[in-house]
C-alpha cells in the first residue's frame, strides 16, 4: 500500500472489496485552535467565519472542530496534540504564540499537515499563512489622519512583535501621508484579548488627546470605549460597527476564506502541501470594512484609490524615504522596503511617540 497522502483516508477496503463494494472514504478531519472566544467580531471569529464557509462549501466530505480560548504555551500543546492524536489531517493553529509547540507536535505526527498562521518556522509538514495587515492599516490611517481633528491618534496594541510594528508604523505613514504633522501614541497591553485591559488603555489615550482610536488586539472594548467618549475608532479583523455606530469610521479586516478554500480542495484531492502565504489587499484577504455616514465620499475615494495602487504595486506601505523615529533612514527614496526587513521590524517610524518597550 502506498504511502498515505493528505486528503480523505480509505477505510474498511478490505473488507468492502470482499463484499464487492467500492471503499468509502472518511470526511476529512480539519482541526482549528482559536487563542480568544469566537464571540462575533474580532480575530478568532474571522477564521471561524471561513471555518463555517468550508463546512458549506464541502459538506459532508469534510469534518471541522475547533477549540476556542487556548493560551499560547504548554496548553495550547495540549490542545495540539489531542487533535493530532484523535485523527483529525489538517490542523490550523491560529496565533503567533502557537508557532514553537506547532513544531514540536508536528514532529511526533509527520501524517499530518499543521498550518500556522502569522508565524515563521516551517517543516517537512508545517506551512504558514499570514496576511499583510499593514497594507489595511496604512488606509485605516488615512481615514484617520482626515477625520481627526486633534492630528493625534491611539493605538491599543498587543505584542511588540514584528507583525504589530507593523501595522503601528503603517497607520502612521497612512496619516501622515494626508496630515505630515500627524502623532500616534501607543499603549501596550501585552495580550491578544483582554477587554478590561483594552477598555483602560482606550481610555488613557482618550485623556491624552487622541481623538481617533486603532488597535491590535481581538476585543470590541475599544470601539465601545471610542463611542462611550464620542471620539472615533477604526476596528479591526473584522466589522465593530455595532459596537460603537456613532465612533466607528470603518474597520481593517481580514477574510481566510479563499485560502482555507483552496487548501482544504487540495487536500481532498490528495495534492496540498505545507505553505508559504503572505497575501494582502491583491490577493483578497485584507480588506476594509463599509464605512460611517460621516466619512465623506472624498475621503473614501482617496482611500479605494490607494488601495487600487497597493494591489497594483504602485503604493508600498513602507515606500521611501522610510525614517524611524529617532531620524536614522531605514529606506532610501525610490526604494520600498523588502519582505525579509519587513519581517524583523523592531522600531518605530516617524510620528510615532513614547519608547518602544525593551524585550
Amino acid at each position: 500500500m502506498s504511502t498515505r497522502k493528505w486528503g480523505a483516508a480509505l477505510i474498511g477496503a478490505a473488507a468492502l472489496a470482499v463484499a464487492g463494494l467500492a471503499p468509502a472514504a472518511q470526511p476529512l478531519k480539519i482541526g482549528f485552535v482559536y487563542v480568544s472566544p469566537v464571540g462575533d467580531a474580532g480575530w478568532t471569529y474571522q477564521h471561524d467565519l471561513a471555518r463555517r464557509a468550508l463546512e458549506k462549501q464541502y459538506g459532508d466530505k469534510i469534518v471541522t472542530k475547533y477549540v476556542e480560548n487556548v493560551p499560547e504555551g504548554a496548553d495550547a500543546e495540549r490542545v495540539i496534540r489531542e487533535l493530532a492524536a484523535s485523527g483529525h489531517e489538517l490542523v490550523f493553529t491560529t496565533s503567533f504564540g502557537y508557532m514553537n509547540p506547532t513544531i514540536k507536535v508536528a514532529k511526533s505526527f509527520p501524517k499530518v499537515l499543521f498550518e500556522h498562521a502569522t508565524g515563521y518556522k516551517r517543516a517537512k509538514n508545517v506551512g504558514t499563512y499570514n496576511a499583510r495587515f499593514y497594507e489595511g492599516r496604512y488606509l485605516a490611517g488615512i481615514v484617520a489622519g482626515k477625520m481627526s481633528k486633534s492630528g493625534t491618534a491611539g493605538y491599543v496594541a498587543a505584542f511588540p512583535i514584528p507583525e504589530v510594528l507593523q501595522g503601528i508604523n503603517a497607520f502612521t505613514r497612512g496619516m501622515r501621508s494626508v496630515n505630515p504633522k500627524a502623532q500616534v501614541r501607543v499603549v501596550w497591553v501585552n495580550s491578544w484579548y483582554d477587554p478590561g485591559r483594552e477598555r483602560e488603555a482606550a481610555m488613557a489615550l482618550i485623556s491624552q488627546g487622541a481623538d481617533v482610536l486603532m488597535q491590535h488586539t481581538d476585543s470590541t472594548a475599544p470601539v465601545q470605549a471610542a463611542e462611550e467618549k464620542g471620539v472615533y475608532a477604526i476596528g479591526y479583523h473584522s466589522d465593530m460597527s455595532k459596537y460603537g455606530p456613532k465612533a466607528h469610521l470603518t474597520a481593517s479586516t481580514h477574510d481566510w476564506t479563499g485560502f482555507y478554500g483552496k487548501l482544504v480542495g487540495e487536500a481532498l484531492a490528495g495534492k496540498a502541501q505545507p505553505t508559504n502565504i503572505w497575501g494582502g489587499i491583491r490577493d483578497g484577504m485584507v480588506k476594509m470594512a463599509p464605512y460611517n455616514p460621516a466619512v465623506p465620499q472624498d475621503v473614501r475615494d482617496l482611500v479605494a484609490k490607494a488601495a487600487a495602487d497597493i494591489a497594483a504595486g504602485r503604493l508600498h506601505p513602507f515606500g521611501g524615504p522610510v525614517k524611524d523615529q529617532g531620524g536614522k533612514e531605514r529606506v532610501p527614496a525610490g526604494k520600498f522596503m523588502p519582505d525579509d526587513q519587513l519581517a524583523v521590524m523592531d522600531y518605530y517610524v516617524e510620528g510615532v511617540q513614547g519608547q518602544l518597550p525593551k524585550k
